[in-house]
């Protein structure tokens, strides 16, 4: 904070310049989309949303995750630092800390508190994120620049905005409210505090969700009452509308989270930062990240073969378009740059993949990790486990640094390496050397030696793992894999000097950091191992 502070104070004595770079950057994640609902869906989109995007932009088509587990933290961090978590350190949404001997979220810290709220839900900040963003090399380039994030997971708005933005705001579920923490500021911008007058969540609670169309325009029409589907809203059975007005208010403002109506309540948002912060007003480009949760929630109830999905994209589009023509109206057209993408895609419910004759299945992740335990009983007479979480085994920390530690750790590994359910198990020695495979490799990159486990093992294609088996555990999905279901994401730039075009080279989503900064004309972030795209930047800047 102290050089963030030195750095405005530094600001108004020097005249800052880039080259004909944009007024404003806009960044937007959604999290949870798979690629192809660009095209399962593009018939009944808008031309002003994501066809304005495909259309009249640079599409790359061929843009994938190059390590494990994609989940939102890592998929966050890694799209705005250019490197993977084996540099970043957000190896996951939560992992065990051993320096805490607790398990910590990406974002916790409690060193922070709440602004805006006296819940734990304020107790956040970036400390655990150990590689700079492109937008805090673009405040140490140029501090005229102001960054905002806004999303309603905390973490998807604190990652992408980095360690020295004018501000990250979060919901909070216990008020309904967006929230900050005292990391980035003392007191809420009289912006802030004027949205919740003019635009209280219960405004947006109060809609009732039904499809945005006519019915028969619509794919999965026929699929409303689907058996794979968890149920959500105090419903009976996961069909359409969904209606909270029922619901008691605590119910209210966390459920509210997985209905499109949060989408509209987060760009309202956004517009209410860009008016408030007066983003793109500043001498030097300034840059907003917006990264739209509710598709994440929604999926893992319904997952992408659904009709809530097909309807969450269709009104989603809705708010990207009228995100886009309020930037042509208070920006400008042709003086901003926006790109899209996602931080991770989605397995279909693996329930529906067996059900379907594909390959798809669960590990029982409860009753496997008693037998490991009890295989490590008999073969050593001491239980040498931790935990398991996020696929990695943990042993315990009496056992590290030992002369038994790799015999207990290859122990483990022969043991897992018999789960039907597993394709392939590594040790931490095996991933801190030369990976021998493609799936070691993507496994390595998201390994750090402090925060991940001693043995990480990944599953077979269409396998999710889950505590135990329940008829619950055959509902929703999720993510966190290798596989193309997982890995493959949009990637779409739109705006000033952006050419139109559909680009098939493959790169990785690393890659689009190491893109944007010669859009902000800055240096590439201090762990960046990102390559730029250079189809978007062959075109001269006029």
């Amino acid at each position: 904070m102290r050089q963030f502070l030195f750095l405005v104070l530094l600001a108004p004595l020097f005249s800052f310049a880039q080259k004909n770079a944009p007024k404003l950057v806009v960044g937007i994640v959604i999290d949870q989309m798979c690629y192809d609902y660009l095209y399962r869906f593009y018939p009944n989109f808008e031309k002003d949303g994501f066809k304005r995007l495909m259309d009249k932009g640079s599409h790359f088509r061929n843009v994938t995750y190059n390590y494990v587990p994609t989940y939102t933290g890592p998929g966050h961090a890694s799209i705005y630092t250019g490197t993977t978590p084996s540099n970043h350190g957000i190896v996951a949404n939560d992992w065990f800390h051993r320096a805490y001997n607790r398990e910590v979220n990406c974002v916790d810290d409690t060193t922070v508190t709440g602004v805006g709220t006296t819940s734990v839900e304020g107790q956040c900040s970036p400390i655990f994120l150990r590689a700079n963003t492109i937008t805090d090399q673009l405040k140490l380039t140029y501090p005229s620049s102001k960054v905002v994030g806004v999303s309603i997971k905390d973490r998807s708005a604190i990652l992408p905005a980095g360690h020295m933005p004018n501000g990250a705001y979060w919901y909070d579920y216990s008020l309904g409210k967006f929230i900050t923490s005292s990391f980035y500021k003392s007191t809420l911008p009289t912006w802030v505090s004027n949205f919740y007058t003019s635009n209280p969540v219960e405004n947006y609670i109060k809609q009732v969700w039904n499809l945005k169309n006519d019915s028969t325009a619509y794919m999965y029409a026929q699929k409303d009452n689907s058996p794979y589907e968890v149920l959500i809203g105090g419903k009976t059975t996961p069909t359409f509308p969904y209606d909270l007005n029922g619901l008691p208010q605590a119910q209210q403002f966390s459920t509210f989270t997985a209905l499109p109506t949060a989408n509209t309540f987060l760009t309202d948002f956004a517009l209410a930062a860009i008016a408030g912060e007066q983003l793109g007003k500043s001498k030097t480009t300034d840059f907003l990240t917006i990264s739209y949760s509710t598709p994440d929630i929604a999926g893992h109830a319904f997952g992408p073969y659904s009709l809530e999905m097909e309807d969450m994209y269709y009104r989603l589009d809705v708010e990207l378009a009228r995100l886009f023509k309020s930037l042509d109206a208070t920006i400008g057209k042709g003086e901003y740059v926006v790109f899209l993408t996602a931080d991770h895609a989605v397995v279909p419910v693996p329930q529906f993949l067996a059900d379907n004759h594909l390959p798809g299945g669960y590990l029982f992740l409860e009753q496997k990790e008693l037998d490991l335990r009890n295989a490590c009983m008999e073969e050593f007479q001491v239980d040498v486990i931790d935990r398991i979480d996020n696929d990695n085994v943990y042993l315990k920390a009496d056992f590290l640094n030992t002369p038994m530690e790799e015999q207990f750790i290859a122990f483990v590994k022969k043991q897992i390496q018999q789960w039907s359910e597993v394709k392939a198990v590594y040790t931490k020695s095996e991933l801190l050397s030369t990976p021998s495979d493609v799936w070691m490799k993507m496994v390595a990159a998201g390994y750090d030696r402090e925060r991940s486990g001693e043995v990480i093992f990944i599953l077979q294609p269409g396998f999710l793992p889950k505590s135990s088996d329940t008829p619950g555990a055959h509902k929703g999905t999720s993510h966190g894999s290798a596989f193309n279901y997982d890995t493959h994401v949009p990637v779409l730039f739109y705006g000033k000097d952006v050419p139109v075009q559909e680009v098939f080279t493959a790169y990785d989503i690393v890659d689009i950091a190491a893109t944007v900064i010669h859009i902000l004309d800055v240096q590439r972030p201090n762990a960046m191992i990102g390559k730029p795209m250079v189809e978007l930047l062959n075109v001269k800047k006029k």
